[in-house]
């Protein structure tokens, strides 16, 4: 052995003594410690594949080649289905042969272009003309191919078919015509017309993105910079005092609009994997605004940014020193009033849990009661866009397997928590035509920039996610589901959203890919409770973003007298469902208006007493 050698095993007898954390195997139903230098070597593999485990690729695309290999039938629907397509093109090549000799006599049937619903890569007018129509044939054709392939292959599990047929879908899309500069035919012609300006402004955009700052640069019809939203400046302008602040969060309570209020508060539990604001954006669509010109007292949880030194930070102290915290201060500051609780993606599931977990706190030993003293009643829960069962978790669940999950606690290890820019690079792969080839088709080819907007801004605002949390939440939420199946345990006992007893509105939103609409439609199926579920236009934020006065903006409902007894499944609803135009915050405020006191109260200022700044506060600065 050499003398390198030697001198190493100290090195590596000290890293595998220190101490870790440790995971349950449910094998042998005992605790293992993770060993620090398997975490070492998979970190810099995490690092090398962006997080995605290779072990999980493979075993799903080995998955599908020995299911395929055993499915002779399979087999002969795709040779049958290579031959349709083989068999359309003489006709094709012909007809766009006598297109090219005779345009005035034949045309180029354009419809092949269109065979992907929702996919408008080859909407310009120029992929109808020769050569790039056959380019765009040849690349639907083999879309098409392997969307048969991937898909319907007898054997496989649901997960490994989902995820090679994402990465199918996400290789084609690589190779596309539309992504090259000189093979799509929009790029060639803002290239002929501008004298080849566009990519010299596209190229600007590409380093300005990579941090460079370019002097001197004019560029036309578009927008130079984005500039970026300033909270207290532009966004989260909602007057207000900040009254409270522990290591976690600080609470914010807004002005009163009006002489008179509603007896009850709303207190608001956002989620922590993005900025609070995005509910306080601009004066024209705050939530938080349009609730308090409507006479509601309301408060606002605003998260901390943790850091390395807050690793540790898990589910129960967001439980504690997060929810819990906040609802004892909203409770002092209105003396007792029964609280309206809402809570946005993340921040609904946690309300979720610890709505059920007060009400279990009502069966226990009064010792186990004092951990929540002070805490006020919860009049009612709103759950927007929130999942309380992640059976059905939508293209998340691509990244959710237990080689995923060891994968990213690896990729977390050293640094103490998920950057943003890892976590927001997940979700652009999983929207990567929109959000990646997309972008680089309009802003470094055809040199344009996007509008910015506070939404937008917003977007971009990301935090960090401490490792522990992060890993809890998703292997006891994502992974094993136990708040849906009764195992998720507070103060070390089960508890089941069947405790939750008091009115819910529950909203989810049409193109959600976040929080599926029908994932969150399940909170049905978990609780007694009455239910008004509203499932709004939009997306997972824009859909929840939907002001009064905001253009093509609908939400569908089940009237009172409608309903049946029994249950109705997702589809089901939507189809007896009433269709509204406008925002459903009207809908929404109107219920809360009939589920408070009619009696309203003189209305309640922030504390004088605390000095701890005005809204937005200062924990929203936090990079």
């Amino acid at each position: 052995m050499s003398n390198n050698s030697v001198s190493a095993l100290p090195i590596i007898a000290n890293i595998s003594s220190t101490k870790s954390d440790a995971e349950f195997c449910s094998a042998c139903g005992e605790e293992h410690t993770i060993n620090p230098l398997d975490m070492a070597l998979q970190n810099h593999l995490a690092k090398l594949t962006g997080g995605i485990s290779p072990a999980s690729v493979s075993l799903a695309w080995m998955d599908w080649a020995m299911h395929l290999a055993t499915s002779p039938g399979k087999q002969m629907e795709l040779v049958g289905l290579l031959q349709r397509q083989t068999a359309e093109w003489p006709g094709f090549l012909r007809k766009n042969f006598l297109h090219n000799v005779y345009p005035a006599s034949y045309e180029v049937d354009p419809t092949v272009l269109t065979t992907n619903s929702g996919d408008t890569r080859f909407a310009d007018k120029g992929w109808e003309q020769w050569p790039f129509n056959v380019m765009s044939k040849a690349f639907l054709q083999a879309q098409d191919f392997w969307q048969h392939a991937t898909c319907g292959v007898r054997g496989m599990t649901e997960h490994h078919e989902d995820v090679v047929n994402f990465m199918a879908r996400q290789l084609l899309d690589v190779v596309s015509p539309s992504n090259s500069p000189v093979l799509n035919p929009e790029i060639i012609a803002a290239s002929t017309t501008s004298g080849g300006k566009n990519l010299t402004s596209g190229l600007v955009h590409l380093l300005q993105d990579m941090g460079l700052e370019i002097p001197n640069t004019k560029q036309d019809n578009e927008a130079e910079a984005q500039p970026s939203y300033q909270p207290g400046k532009d966004v989260a302008l909602t007057p207000g005092k900040v009254i409270f602040r522990n290591h976690l969060i600080e609470l914010i309570q807004y002005a009163p609009q009006t002489s008179k209020v509603f007896a009850e508060p709303i207190l608001i539990v956002p989620s922590w994997i993005m900025k609070y604001y995005i509910l306080d954006l601009s004066h024209h669509n705050s939530m938080v605004r349009f609730l308090v010109e409507q006479g509601h007292t309301v408060f606002m949880i605003s998260w901390r940014n943790p850091n390395k030194d807050d690793r540790n930070l898990g589910m129960n102290d967001y439980l504690e020193q997060g929810l819990y915290a906040a609802l004892s201060e909203t409770n002092r500051a209105v003396k007792g009033h029964a609280i309206h609780t809402v809570g946005y993606c993340l921040g609904g599931t946690l309300l979720s849990i610890g709505a059920a977990a007060l009400a279990k706190e009502n069966d226990i030993a009064k010792t186990e009661q004092a951990k929540i003293t002070n805490i006020a009643n919860i009049a009612s829960v709103t759950l927007l866009a929130a999942q309380t069962d992640f059976s059905e978790p939508g293209e998340l669940g691509l990244f959710i397997d237990e080689s995923q999950l060891a994968m990213l606690d690896a990729l977390m290890w050293k640094q103490g928590y998920l950057d943003g820019k890892q976590m927001s690079g997940s979700f652009q792969l999983l929207n990567s035509r929109d959000l990646i080839w997309s972008k680089i088709m309009r802003e470094y080819q055809l040199g344009l920039r996007a509008q910015p907007n506070d939404l937008m801004s917003w977007n971009a605002d990301t935090t960090r996610l401490p490792y522990r949390m992060h890993s809890e939440y998703l292997k006891q939420l994502f992974l094993h589901n136990d708040l849906a199946r009764g195992h998720y345990e507070v103060h070390g006992h089960a508890i089941a959203l069947n405790d939750i007893r008091v009115p819910m509105f529950v909203v989810g939103t049409v193109k959600d890919h976040v929080s599926p609409w029908r994932s969150v439609y399940k909170i049905h199926v978990f609780t007694d409770a009455p239910i008004e579920f509203v499932l709004a236009s939009g997306g997972h934020n824009a859909g929840i973003v939907s002001e009064p006065g905001h253009a093509h903006r609908s939400y569908q409902y089940l009237p009172q007298n409608m309903r049946t007894k029994t249950y109705s499944d997702p589809d089901e609803w939507q189809f007896e469902a009433l269709k509204e135009q406008g925002s459903w915050w009207t809908f929404w405020q109107q219920w809360l208006k009939n589920h408070s006191d009619e009696k309203q109260i003189k209305a309640i200022q922030p504390s004088a007493d605390t000095d701890l700044g005005a809204a937005p506060g200062t924990y929203i600065f936090e990079k």
